[in-house]
């Protein structure tokens, strides 16, 4: 039987940190689905099939030296029903520090109470990564600054043209 995990995020874009993460939960499973959330009420910076794309060009070197799989997928409502969707049983979570560790510990309960059968792994940031966060990435690509050391190459280049100032 396949070890098929779920990795929910918004991915507004995908960043080092997230490569991080996939890049651990690649050693855990032979099949890896990362899951864009979708909320209608929100307007992300880029639309769920960039990052879809984006997702996929960033991380598929990362998963072929480990044999594992990847899916990329959108979804909207509860990532508990996408993982299912996605045939998974494990659902893999990244960490940065002792507060992302209290907001996954109730998310991890709630989706325990409601899908049993799904397991939550929380997975460590490495050291380099840990102060990435997406929100900071948009801010500074936004403010003409150099991203490249935060994120994927593919997502530098698209950051930049995002943002170019015409002239």
């Amino acid at each position: 039987m396949a070890r098929i995990a779920f990795y929910s995020g918004s991915f507004d874009p995908i960043t080092n940190g997230h490569l991080d993460v996939i890049a651990s939960a690649a050693a855990l499973c032979d099949k890896l689905t990362v899951g864009v959330g979708t909320n209608p009420n929100k307007a992300g910076l880029f639309t769920a099939d960039e990052r879809l794309a984006m997702i996929r060009a960033a991380a598929a070197p990362v998963l072929a030296e480990t044999g594992c799989k990847l899916d990329a997928v959108a979804f909207s409502g509860l990532a508990i029903e996408a993982a299912r969707a996605a045939g998974a049983t494990l659902i893999v979570r990244g960490l940065r520090d002792s507060t992302d560790f209290d907001f996954e510990m109730q998310m991890a309960g709630m989706n325990r109470a409601m899908a049993p059968e799904l397991h939550t792994v929380f997975l460590p940031a490495s050291s380099p990564v840990r102060p990435i966060a997406a929100t900071l990435v948009r801010q500074i690509a936004a403010m003409g600054g150099d991203v490249s050391p935060f994120v994927p190459p593919n997502v530098a280049a698209v950051l930049k043209a995002k943002f170019a100032k015409p002239g």
